[in-house]
């Protein structure tokens, strides 16, 4: 029997690459997204059931997993894959932003997964990727909503495999560097500094560090990382991705609080 994946965020980056690979690696696929009447790539394959999903809408995710099911018999793996980054200082930053960074990212990651642990517990087999960042492990300025969000996803993930593993779910963590998606385009906010002028100079120099941070154009790179942690078999947690996040997680292991943070400041140029 094929086995099935679901996977939000699907309609670019990441989550259409892992789609596409899932797909080709002879895997039933349920790609979920806002707006899936936009989609018109995955809708033309076999196989592949374009459904609507918002992570902030539990209507909408309840109905996806069930429309799945009934489709495929089942759902093997989980890919949370959906997600934005909200930047600017902390105190600029309103309620509703601060409040739709962890619906999107946190809250709406938990929903799902309330949604599919008991089907994968009724089946006693699954597995939960949960796609992080290196801005789970590590932290730059000016990103801090998306960094407690990562950081929050990474403890999550960790800690329910106490739960889930004696259950035969297992859970993955994958960590991508930087990468040439529409996480830089439309899946980014920046609400900026406000009326204070006293961040502006530092703010302006972040942006600019960002603009020309070396992103890699091989996305493939993550897709590939995520089809693995589906398929390995393994209890492996954690999967960092790209050549810039294996250094910046080994600089941060091997340095003290206070040197690192030097090194990001002297890298940003604040």
């Amino acid at each position: 029997m094929k086995k099935t994946v679901l996977i939000t965020g699907a309609s670019s980056g990441f989550g259409k690459e892992a789609v596409k690979l899932f797909h080709k690696n002879n895997w039933n696929v349920i790609a979920t997204m806002r707006s899936p009447e936009k989609e018109t790539e995955l809708q033309a394959l076999d196989q592949v059931l374009v459904i609507k999903l918002d992570v902030t809408d539990k209507t909408s995710i309840q109905n996806a997993v069930k429309t799945g099911i009934e489709k495929f018999g089942q759902i093997d793996v989980l890919v949370n894959n959906a997600g934005y980054g909200a930047f600017g200082a902390l105190e600029a930053a309103t309620e509703a932003e601060i409040k739709r960074q962890f619906d999107v990212n946190f809250f709406g990651l938990i929903e799902v997964t309330q949604a599919l642990i008991p089907v994968m517990r009724q089946q006693r087999s699954g597995v939960i990727i949960n796609v992080s960042s290196i801005g789970g492990k590590v932290t730059f300025p000016f990103s801090s909503l998306y960094h407690a969000t990562k950081f929050a996803v990474e403890g999550l993930t960790e800690a329910i495999q106490y739960e889930l593993n004696p259950l035969g779910i297992r859970l993955k963590i994958i960590e991508p560097g930087g990468y040439k998606t529409e996480f830089a385009g439309r899946s980014i906010a920046i609400f900026g500094v406000g009326e204070s002028g006293d961040y502006q100079a530092s703010f302006d120099k972040f942006i600019s560090a960002v603009q020309q941070w070396p992103m890699s154009e091989n996305i493939g790179e993550v897709a590939d990382a995520i089809y693995d942690a589906a398929t390995d078999g393994t209890e492996k947690l954690r999967y960092s991705v790209g050549h810039d996040a294996g250094l910046i997680i080994e600089a941060r292991h091997q340095m003290d609080d206070v040197d690192f943070k030097k090194m990001i400041v002297g890298q940003m140029g604040i």
